[in-house]
């Protein structure tokens, strides 16, 4: 019997959101190279005996087309990037990179993947439109799309009072989710060249941080608040700078004594780092009672709607009168680091940022150098007062 998984062309599957399943040849090349051609063939879920049957057909062909593949490789003459690759369907090539990313990175990152195609959906209408129409006329008609026409909340069809345009950051994340569509179909010859380029994004808007001070920390540590297991969750990361994420996953196995000094050892959620954190004894305190080492820490803290919703009723109760997410908890960890006189190098490592430039965002929120820069202003109504 001959080993199918030496052939350097093999039929795969691969299944779409719809509940078909996609088939496409995965190509491997003398030098290393890998290419996919996708078929535009598909299998149905099989209800009736005429849904076998069309699926039996439908696989016939398939393995009737990678059999000429072959042959055309065999010979020499097999040209996938000229002859078929343009051919691939744009809108299954882009949900196949959509669902591989699923569940191997944050789920914020591929919310936004999937929230651009859905915007894709609106801005193009044919579904079975080609890389081969995938222009930099098409590409710039979709960035056009995003500042002009789409708004907030324009992918998920419900009914609102107002409509309300894309925020910046918005059309700048998913212009970048079809550049790095186009980019990854050029790494697979899908395309010979790629009509993002030359096309400017969109600028980056530096949103606010919303944080505590110290003085705010005491006063929501002192008020009462309807959930004490969020209140402590979002207390021990003001002391510890960890997100939402790393603060519900975190287990007790990953909690170890050093010396006089609790230390977590942990791999970030978000940027797969492993990060070593000696925490102060009150952040140790808020853990409460040591579990089993596979017990979470923090166990049952609800979604992030109804946490947030909590913490807004906490600080109103504690007389704070600002807009404060779970997330702003990392953002006054950070702060305070600054605000007590911790250099910039050893916040980075203390929040697991990869780059300087993101910890010195905190730093252009709480510039010392220009508070005391501002203090030493005269008293200009000094010597009118006097007269």
């Amino acid at each position: 019997m001959t080993d199918t998984n030496k052939s350097p062309i093999r039929l795969r599957k691969r299944k779409l959101l719809n509940g078909n399943i996609s088939l496409y040849l995965d190509i491997y090349h003398k030098d290393g190279k890998r290419d996919y051609e996708f078929l535009k063939l598909y299998l149905i879920p099989e209800k009736t005996r005429a849904d076998k049957e069309k699926n039996k057909q439908t696989m016939q062909l398939a393995q009737s087309i990678l059999g000429k593949r072959l042959v055309e490789m065999q010979n020499g003459d097999y040209g996938f990037k000229s002859q078929f690759a343009e051919d691939t369907l744009f809108f299954d090539y882009y949900r196949a990179l959509t669902e591989k990313r699923l569940g191997k990175e944050s789920r914020g990152n591929w919310g936004n993947w999937l929230s651009c195609l859905k915007h894709l959906e609106r801005y193009e209408k044919r579904k079975n439109i080609t890389f081969a129409e995938i222009t930099p006329k098409w590409v710039q008609g979709f960035r056009n799309y995003l500042e002009k026409e789409a708004y907030a909340y324009g992918c998920d069809y419900r009914e609102r009072k107002e409509l309300k345009p894309l925020s910046q950051n918005s059309r700048q994340s998913y212009f970048n989710k079809l550049r790095a569509c186009l980019n990854q179909a050029y790494e697979d010859r899908i395309i010979a060249h790629n009509p993002m380029r030359g096309i400017d994004g969109f600028a980056g808007e530096e949103s606010t941080r919303m944080y505590l001070t110290i003085e705010e920390v005491k006063k929501a540590a002192q008020t009462d608040c309807d959930s004490e297991l969020i209140k402590r969750a979002f207390l021990f990361s003001c002391l510890t700078g960890l997100r939402r994420s790393d603060v519900i996953k975190l287990t007790w196995g990953e909690v170890q004594q050093q010396g006089d000094f609790t230390r977590i050892i942990f791999r970030q959620k978000k940027t797969k780092g492993q990060e070593y954190l000696d925490i102060t004894p009150q952040a140790a305190e808020l853990m409460g009672v040591r579990g089993n080492p596979s017990d979470l820490v923090f166990r049952g803290i609800p979604c992030t709607s109804t946490t947030n919703y909590c913490l807004k009723i906490w600080m109103q109760r504690a007389g704070i009168d600002k807009s404060i997410t779970f997330h702003c908890a990392r953002h006054t960890f950070a702060v305070m680091m600054l605000d007590l006189g911790t250099d910039i190098y050893t916040v980075q490592k203390l929040l697991g940022h990869r780059f300087l430039n993101t910890t010195q965002i905190y730093a252009k929120v709480l510039d010392k150098n220009k508070q005391a820069a501002v203090a030493r202003i005269p008293d200009i109504f000094g010597d009118t007062k006097n007269d």
